[in-house]
């Protein structure tokens, strides 16, 4: 490709003597000076969008056309990395997403952002993969090939974070973004030499240092109290490069990773908070109980998932049950063993609450997020959920009560909960035989006579669970429910309460 223009505009040409004036050779002492000299036309005050498109271009095809000997073998080995960091780091301001209001708390639209975002975009990832052509062209070369390392440090952060900031489905991008977004990526992972965006960040081994701390070394001037929201892909760049860490490389970056996650879940918008919590869950699977135990970061965590019971949001309280499911894990590590077992301890207080608020919620979609997480609490308080049974009772009985659509998901998650119930505190079974037994029995026959729309698999799910307790109160009643059950066998006429009273009474 002819690059006199790029060379004109620069005023950098070099001709040999009798040569034409309008092919200009490009010489290895030229390479320096035509980086930085584009760097500075490109960041001068006053030039416009179309002045720094037609840069951008002229960029792309240098890298391009020009020999990788000139590019980096006419600069000083520090010379180059920086320059190129430099340039790739303006580009990426060029191409940023316009900044947000920070107190408006609207999330970006489609047509929020300036129509010409897309095409900035696609020129600056054209020219970054042209880069990143030339650097794995090297790689293989001794000459040049000790400036890749070197290079990349320069490059690779800026560039990772334009590429995750494109690479998925958001209201800035467009098919062909995403597009260029996943092949730029593929092709930074592979000119690190790693086999995965994971072992990109994270290094190969646990000793290797990895570009994880680089790359949140430029996010944190975005994921400030003052800042984050008026960067719209900020938060997603954060909460997806933290995805890719798993143990037990992340505990090294705790002190970076953990105050932007309690931010996003303190924010006043659904879906910031479940964002934030989303990343605390991430954190607390993937980082030792020692580390968190430090400073009291566990309880600090767990005081923020406390905080966002009272929500009211079903999809929130389904992400905030499941991350102190396991939170307790590290809060509590023998509760069945505890020296003060009347302590109130943080899986008893949670417990508590749920409970209280089971009791009296009536909209179906958070019925079902409690029902369906209950059983995992029962679990973990084992015999002591005792001292809950009175609470849970109503709740049980309150709950298998009611249709909850087709799918029945409260009234599975009940049947689960009563079943893990009577397996950690039978010997307290018994007093409650009668409020039980009734009600399991009253489930059974509205299920079996019901018209509705439900398909068979969910009926037969809950006539199969519904058994399963009955004969776990047998056992611990021992065998007072087989006594109970004879005169209804006899005198009833319903199929599937007989084979449910059947299956009980040839249960040994």
């Amino acid at each position: 490709m002819d690059l006199s223009r790029l060379l004109k505009s620069l005023q950098l040409e070099s001709q040999p003597e009798g040569g034409d004036p309008e092919c200009p050779a490009v010489t290895a002492p030229l390479a320096e000076q035509v980086l930085s000299q584009t760097l500075l036309l490109f960041s001068a005050e006053g030039v416009g969008g179309s002045a720094q498109a037609g840069v951008v271009r002229d960029l792309r095809a240098l890298f391009e056309a020009a020999d990788c000997q000139w590019l980096f073998g006419g600069c000083s080995p520090s010379a180059t990395p920086k320059l190129l960091g430099d340039l790739v780091t303006a580009l990426s301001h060029y191409a940023a997403l316009p900044k947000q209001e920070s107190d408006t708390g609207n999330p970006p639209s489609e047509d929020g952002f300036d129509t010409t975002a897309a095409d900035r975009t696609t020129d600056v990832g054209l020219v970054f993969r042209s880069l990143l052509a030339k650097v794995e062209a090297i790689k293989g070369s001794k000459p040049l090939g000790a400036m890749v390392r070197p290079i990349l440090g320069s490059v690779a952060g800026p560039i990772y974070i334009f590429a995750v900031t494109h690479h998925a489905e958001k209201p800035w991008t467009c098919p062909r973004s995403r597009s260029m977004a996943q092949e730029l990526l593929t092709l930074l992972v592979q000119a690190a030499g790693c086999g995965s965006v994971a072992e990109f960040l994270r290094g190969e081994s646990e000793d290797e240092e990895g570009r994880f701390a680089a790359v949140m070394g430029l996010l944190k001037p975005e994921l400030t109290k003052d800042t984050w929201k008026r960067s719209p892909a900020t938060k997603h760049v954060f909460f997806w490069t933290l995805h890719q860490i798993t143990r037990p490389w992340l505990s090294h970056h705790l002190e970076s990773i953990l105050p932007p996650s309690l931010l996003f879940s303190d924010d006043y918008q659904e879906e910031n908070k479940i964002l934030g919590v989303c990343c605390l869950h991430h954190i607390i699977l993937n980082v030792p109980a020692a580390d968190l135990y430090q400073f009291n970061r566990a309880q600090v965590v767990y005081h923020a998932l406390y905080h966002h019971l009272y929500a009211r949001e079903a999809q929130l309280i389904q992400v905030v049950l499941l991350c102190l499911v396991d939170l307790l894990l590290v809060l509590e590590r023998y509760p069945h063993w505890s020296q003060e077992p009347r302590a109130a301890t943080a899986c008893h207080e949670v417990l508590q609450l749920v409970l209280t608020h089971m009791e009296v919620e009536h909209r179906l979609p958070l019925r079902r997020v409690y029902a369906r997480n209950l059983p995992a609490f029962v679990k973990r308080l084992g015999i002591l959920v005792a001292r809950h049974l009175k609470r849970l009772e109503r709740v049980i009985v309150g709950y298998l009560e009611v249709c909850d659509g087709p799918d029945e998901a409260a009234r599975l998650g009940i049947l689960e909960t009563l079943k893990c119930t009577i397996q950690h505190a039978w010997p307290r079974m018994a007093c409650r035989l009668t409020v039980l037994l009734k009600a399991l029995l009253r489930m059974i026959w509205d299920v079996s006579t019901d018209g509705s729309l439900t398909p068979e698999p969910v009926k037969t799910a809950l006539l199969h669970g519904a058994t399963e307790c009955l004969i776990l109160l047998n056992h611990c009643s021992q065998g007072q429910v087989k006594i109970l059950l004879e005169g209804i066998y006899h005198s009833c006429d319903n199929c599937s309460l007989q084979a449910c009273i059947r299956q009980v009474q040839e249960n040994t």
